[in-house]
């Protein structure tokens, strides 16, 4: 797989990447030779790898943060975890969305008491969109696994 077709990342990045999650213990790679090829160097997940990728994915999804990369690529691991387990994360999420949006509506409807330049007030409304799209996003996927 060329991870080029994903993100412009140089070839050095990803070995030294690689070369850090070996290091760590996350990884661990066993040199193989296909007929008159080169050796290459074939990765697998460990133990130690599976049990942070695992932390890593729940903290991901049990957390809003505006870069909405960070759920998108933890979502598209979701089925790491077994189905109930899905479910249940999906909706912590979907609850903590929730209290988020409240929070910023909240302070929408009371900023008449204060001196608020007006944008400010369109940026924080664009931050309670985009937590609004998130919290669509997740309910979209909480409907799928629920359904399956």
């Amino acid at each position: 797989m060329n991870v080029k077709w994903w993100y412009d990342i140089a070839n050095s990045t990803v070995y030294a990447t690689l070369r850090t999650l070996d290091s760590k213990g996350f990884i661990v790679g066993i040199s193989e030779r296909n007929g008159n090829m080169p050796y290459r160097t074939v990765y697998s997940i460990s133990d130690k790898g599976k049990k942070e990728l695992r932390d890593t994915l729940m903290k991901s999804i049990l957390s809003f943060d505006f870069d909405t990369n960070i759920f998108s690529i933890a979502a598209f691991f979701i089925d790491f975890f077994e189905p109930d387990e899905q479910i249940s994360l999906l909706k912590k999420r979907a609850e903590i969305l929730k209290k988020y949006i409240a929070g910023i509506e909240n302070w929408i409807l009371y900023r008449e008491d204060i001196s608020v330049p007006f944008s400010h007030i369109v940026i924080v409304e664009r931050m309670a969109d985009l937590a609004k799209t998130e919290l669509a996003g997740t309910n979209k996927l909480l409907e799928m696994l629920q359904t399956n």
